[in-house]
């Protein structure tokens, strides 16, 4: 088990056991433990407007991804449907448990989306400002 401090005091995390590792002399880096431990992966949904077309996705920098969705870099769905209000995001420590989450909503039909999105985000608001993004138009 690995303790790291946070802004709300100290938490611990363990490693899983198909963790994946470097070895120096046979002995996993305690920077990549460390780096894996500290990583965040986020499963987010956007929308183009209130109760308009949804877009979920799985992601580690999600700060980045929205502003790339924000600024037109990302080609396809998004770009083409103007889907970049980021109106929910969960995160976890472990990218496979953000993949199973990411299909799991997917999976679901849009009234159940439609109600994860309220319970925790009522107005609609884009969460990106919350989450330090900046503003585009800014730059």
């Amino acid at each position: 088990m690995l303790c790291y401090a946070r802004n709300d005091g100290v938490t611990s995390a363990t490693f899983p056991r198909n963790m994946p590792s470097t070895t120096i002399g046979g002995r996993e880096s305690s920077s990549t433990m460390l780096r894996y431990a500290l990583s965040q992966f986020y499963v987010y949904i956007l929308a183009s407007q209130r109760n308009g077309t949804l877009y979920i996705g799985v992601i580690r920098n999600l700060v980045k991804r929205v502003h790339e969705h924000k600024s037109g870099l990302i080609k396809g769905f998004t770009k083409d449907y103007h889907i970049e209000m980021l109106v929910y995001y969960e995160n976890t420590s472990y990218l496979q448990a953000a993949i199973t989450r990411e299909k799991q909503i997917k999976k679901w039909n849009r009234k159940w989306k439609l109600e994860l999105i309220e319970k925790s985000n009522p107005e609609w608001d884009d969460l990106y400002y919350e989450i330090g993004g900046i503003d585009i138009n800014e730059e």
